[in-house]
């Protein structure tokens, strides 16, 4: 996995807990669920660039 994809992952995944945060403190189960939805989908960008680094 490049530098580059590591850190826009990890930015992802750094959002998506901010949202999560902000949608508990407000309430607000809409943001909550699409902080959760940016983690999910961060996490599943870095296990497909770990297989297709394990595969190259």
């Amino acid at each position: 996995m490049g530098i580059v994809d590591k850190a826009k992952n990890a930015a992802e995944d750094a959002i998506g807990k901010a949202k999560e945060v902000v949608g508990d403190v407000t309430d607000n189960s809409d943001l909550e669920a699409e902080g959760k939805k940016d983690q999910g989908v961060s996490g599943a960008k870095k296990v497909g660039e770990n297989i297709k680094d394990k595969l190259s």
